[in-house]
C-alpha cells in the first residue's frame, strides 16, 4: 500500500540533534515516504541522514546557518534540481538559552540588545527566512504544508528569565497565522505546533522538574510531538490552516495551580 507521503520531499531544519525533535519529525516524514532534506548548523546532521539511510529513507543532510538569507536559498535550490518540487517545510531551528546558569541571567533589565537580537535571528527571522524561500516553489505546484514548531513559552505562557525567546515564539505563532492567510488559496497550509517540556538531550534540570509537575506528571518525548507534525502534514489535512496544536500534557490548563489530584 502506498505511503501517505510516497513522491513527496520535505525540508525539516534544526534536525541534527539524535534525540531532538527535528530528527523525530525527519524520521516519523521519511517513514510515511517522504525523501528528507536535514538542516543543521553542524556536521552532525550527516550522521542522522546516514541513520535514515540505513532504515531506507532517501535523506541528504545540510550544514547550514539559517539566521543567513543565501543559506536557505541555497538548499532550496539545491532541491529544486534534485527534485523538482517541496511539499513539506518544518522551520524547527533555534533554542532557548544553552545553559541554566545562562537562563537564570537574562531578566529584562540587563537583557543587551546583542543577546535580543540573536534570540530573534536563531527563533524567528530562520523562519521567516526559509518561509520565504520554500513559497515559490509550493506555489507554483500549488500544494505545500509549512510547520512552524512554535512553544508554549511565548504564544500560551512564559517564564522569568528569557524575554528574547518568548518574544520570538510568540512573533512565529503570529507569522503563522499571517502567512496562512496569504497562501491559503494557493493550496498551501501553514500551521504551528507549540511544544511544552520535553525531555530532550538539552533538557535542563529546572525543566525536567517543570514537566513533572505538568498534570501528567512527566515531560513530553520529541516523539509525540513529531506525531502532532506528521498530522498536520498529511495531505488529508488540507482544510487546517492557520492553527497552533498545543502539545504540553494539559500545563496550559490550570487554573489554579496549588490543586493537585
Amino acid at each position: 500500500m502506498m505511503r501517505p507521503l510516497e513522491k513527496q520531499v520535505a525540508f525539516v531544519t534544526g534536525a541534527g540533534s539524535p534525540s531532538g525533535i527535528g530528527f523525530a519529525i525527519a524520521r516519523d516524514l521519511g517513514r510515511d515516504g517522504a525523501s528528507l532534506a536535514l538542516v543543521s548548523t553542524t556536521e552532525r546532521i550527516h550522521a542522522r541522514a546516514a541513520e535514515l539511510q540505513a532504515e531506507g529513507i532517501r535523506a541528504q543532510g545540510y550544514v547550514a546557518d539559517l539566521t543567513l538569507p543565501e543559506a536557505a536559498q541555497r538548499i532550496v535550490q539545491s532541491l529544486h534540481a534534485a527534485f523538482g518540487r517541496l511539499d513539506i517545510c518544518v522551520n524547527n531551528a533555534g533554542m532557548t538559552v544553552v545553559t541554566e546558569q545562562e537562563q537564570l541571567d537574562q531578566p529584562i533589565d540587563t537583557l543587551t540588545l546583542a543577546d535580543w537580537e540573536k534570540s530573534l535571528a536563531r527563533n524567528l527571522t530562520t523562519c521567516f527566512l526559509v518561509t520565504r524561500a520554500v513559497l515559490p516553489l509550493m506555489r507554483a505546484q500549488r500544494y505545500g504544508r509549512i510547520i512552524n514548531i512554535a512553544s508554549t513559552s511565548g504564544p500560551v505562557q512564559a517564564f522569568v528569565g528569557d524575554s528574547a525567546y518568548h518574544a520570538a515564539k510568540a512573533g512565529m505563532w503570529g507569522f503563522t497565522r499571517a502567512v496562512a492567510l496569504e497562501t491559503a488559496a494557493d493550496g498551501i497550509t501553514v500551521n504551528a505546533v507549540a511544544p511544552g517540556w520535553i525531555a530532550t538531550a538539552s533538557q535542563l534540570d529546572f525543566e525536567k522538574r517543570a514537566g513533572e509537575l505538568t498534570p501528567m506528571k512527566r515531560s513530553g518525548t520529541p516523539a509525540e510531538v513529531a506525531h502532532a507534525v506528521r498530522f498536520l502534514a498529511h495531505p488529508g489535512a488540507s482544510y487546517i490552516t492557520g492553527q497552533l496544536i498545543v502539545v504540553d500534557g494539559g500545563n496550559s490548563l490550570p487554573e489554579d495551580r496549588g490543586w493537585r489530584p
